[in-house]
């Protein structure tokens, strides 16, 4: 079985689901699945993995995710992005200067309260579902951190680029909007590029249009233990049955993850070292 990494480069209007559907034909397989979604507006990274690398979703999930969006002051749609439709307007021009005034309160662990057009499940059902039907019912705040957020330059009036760095689970939308509010405005974002995700960045991505071209998308799948960037330990032939039976070696290590590799030189598993014993974490044999 195939097993790896694809680093894609998604464009607008076209859904993550989409893109993982073209690797699945590609490869003929149906072990596939991406590592953090992006919205159907937004572009950027999108790692997909392929094969047994679907078991890093836990572990690529949690990772900071970089953003270069545009927010536009002075409308408010329901969507919070280019796709929705004007539901609020303010008469107000913003400058550099009054963001940089407000922008520090939207750094550091927040509460961030997700936009109403967004994946959520709500009692089984996606929030936007209920929002296109115009059923009424509530989002929970949910906590995120925002590590970095500058505003980089004003491209024409009440028009900004921004770079975010952030936990999963933000919503720029939802600072776009939060950033207007403090100002006593109301903003949408009508352009979002993921520049990277966790270990994934876009100058080393594949463009969707590449992808869909190619015949052979193999090439382009990364192994797992050439993208975690994790010291290598070598096992011999007793020390492999063991972990592979559950249990933890004595290993004298700092505390950390490792790539484990069999006596063949095969990488197997990723392990975990606490207080100088090593136990499987992750099995990527068969």
């Amino acid at each position: 079985m195939i097993n790896g990494i694809i680093n894609i480069n998604k464009p607008d209007a076209v859904t993550s689901f989409q893109v993982v559907s073209l690797v699945k034909r590609k490869l003929g397989i149906k072990r596939v699945g991406h590592l953090g979604t992006l919205d159907p507006a937004g572009c950027g990274v999108l790692p997909i993995a392929v094969g047994k690398a679907t078991k890093l979703f836990d572990y690529f999930l949690n990772k900071r995710k970089v953003y270069r969006a545009i927010f536009c002051f002075g409308k408010e749609t329901d969507t919070l992005d280019s796709d929705g439709v004007v539901v609020k307007e303010v008469n107000k021009t913003i400058t550099l200067k009054n963001i940089n005034s407000v922008i520090h309160n939207l750094i550091g662990e927040l509460e961030q309260l997700p936009p109403k057009y967004s994946a959520k499940s709500i009692n089984g059902v996606r929030a936007y579902e209920l929002a296109r039907n115009n059923i009424e019912f509530e989002l929970k705040p949910k906590n995120i951190t925002v590590y970095r957020f500058v505003a980089i330059e004003e491209l024409s009036t009440n028009t900004f680029l921004f770079e975010i760095e952030c936990s999963a689970g933000c919503y720029i939308r939802s600072l776009c909007r939060d950033l207007a509010y403090l100002l006593g405005t109301v903003a949408y974002m009508p352009l979002i590029i993921r520049t990277n995700s966790g270990l994934f960045s876009i100058e080393n991505s594949i463009s969707h249009i590449e992808l869909t071209n190619s015949e052979d998308i193999t090439p382009y799948i990364t192994n797992i233990e050439d993208i975690l960037p994790y010291e290598r330990l070598h096992l011999n032939e007793i020390e492999t049955k063991k972990i592979k039976s559950g249990l933890k070696l004595n290993q004298i290590k700092a505390d950390n993850l490792y790539l484990l590799f069999d006596e063949n030189n095969e990488f197997f598993a990723l392990g975990k070292i606490e207080n100088n014993l090593l136990k499987m974490e992750i099995y990527f044999g068969d």
